[in-house]
């Protein structure tokens, strides 16, 4: 179970680090996020986003436009702070705070076994674009390995038990293998993609590194 919390707190946070979003929307998007079969109802996510709040990961704002607000200044009306507030419908606006953003990208940079697990890593994949390089590899790696670990096993005991099954039952595990297996081959393309992106940079950095003496020189004479 908080596995799977915190699963959803870094789906939270990580949608929260494009814009403020309202919890209808939030769940609409981590809908998306996590596909139907691994969605979160409302039940899940309010005490989720009551915890975060609590830490001070994410906090309530002021859904009203900045002319409103100027005008409310105007008029003297107090300003209504951090409380919660409802936008359209009624509905609390949720922002990612300083901490929250801090909390975020320190789970971003984890590569542990946690995140190539079947209950976190498509979480993870999904913010591969604010995981830096080495991570996203450190990652896809895992993943790959794990899933060949779990395909030799499964072929394993394919192989001891064909004869004693049915024939349905035998398609289904077919299907399960064919699946992982094409999960394989896909991660292995990713794999190449992020060592080919890593080695260029390292490529340029060291050519940065042998260009500099003699971009100096240059500069002396």
């Amino acid at each position: 179970m908080r596995s799977r919390s915190n699963v959803l707190e870094t789906a939270v946070l990580g949608l929260l680090s494009s814009s403020p979003l309202h919890g209808y929307e939030l769940r609409k998007r981590l809908n998306l996020l996590l596909g139907s079969f691994r969605a979160f109802s409302y039940g899940t996510l309010y005490p989720a986003l009551k915890s975060l709040v609590a830490r001070g990961l994410i906090e309530t704002v002021d859904p009203e436009p900045a002319p409103a607000r100027a005008a409310a200044s105007a008029s003297g009306r107090p300003a209504a702070g951090n409380k919660p507030l409802a936008g359209r419908h009624g509905r609390i606006v949720y922002r990612l705070t300083a901490e929250g953003k801090e909390h975020l990208q320190t789970t971003l940079a984890s590569a542990g076994p946690a995140a190539w697990e079947d209950e976190s890593f498509d979480v993870r994949f999904a913010f591969f674009a604010q995981t830096d390089a080495e991570t996203r590899l450190r990652i896809l790696e895992g993943r790959r390995t794990r899933l060949t670990e779990r395909l030799e096993a499964v072929r394993e005991s394919a192989a001891r038990t064909r004869e004693r099954l049915d024939e349905y039952t035998l398609e289904l595990q077919r299907h399960g293998l064919e699946q992982v297996e094409r999960e394989v081959r896909w991660l292995d393309g990713l794999i190449t993609t992020e060592r080919d992106r890593v080695s260029g940079r390292d490529r340029d950095r060291n050519a940065g590194a042998h260009d500099a003496p003699a971009q100096r020189n240059k500069e002396r004479g």
